[in-house]
Order: structure tokens, then C-alpha cells, then sequence
């Protein structure tokens, strides 16, 4: 086990590495990348997503408020314009 606090790691690389039941508290993220993220039954509690971008991307099963983004997704297709 790992433990860091009030640590600097930023503009680290990490690869090929299992962070399974890792906890980040009061993490900051931003302009990070996760590509090729296997993010299973990951949790976000009290997290910004202000200009985030999900793509290509398996969201079977996703939900953000308990609202299956599957759903949302089929809903928003069938009405834009």
C-alpha cells in the first residue's frame, strides 16, 4: 500500500497500474486523461465535471443520479433537432 498526503505527483505518468479500491480525497484531477480505463463500478461523489468529455466509451450501466445515461442518451437522440 501506497500513502500519500499533501503531495505533489502532477504531470505523472502512470502505466499498466491497478489502483482496484483506491480512495482519492480532495484529489485534483484537472486535465488529467484516463485512456483505456477499465472504471467498473467506479464511484464519483461531490465531483465537478465542469468542461469534462466522455468518448468512445461503454456506459452500459452508467447512471449519474440514478438515471441510466443509456436512457438519457436514447431520450436526447429521438428529440434534437
Amino acid at each position: 500500500m501506497i500513502r500519500l498526503n499533501n503531495a505533489n505527483i502532477s504531470e505523472s505518468h502512470f502505466d499498466d497500474v491497478n489502483l482496484t479500491k483506491t480512495q482519492f480525497n480532495n484529489v485534483n484531477l484537472g486535465e488529467a486523461s484516463f485512456i483505456n480505463a477499465d472504471m467498473r463500478d467506479v464511484v464519483f461523489k461531490d465531483v465537478s465535471f465542469v468542461s469534462a468529455e466522455i468518448s468512445d466509451a461503454n456506459l452500459s450501466g452508467m447512471k449519474i443520479n440514478g438515471i441510466l445515461v443509456t436512457d438519457l442518451l436514447a431520450v436526447y437522440e429521438k428529440h434534437k433537432c
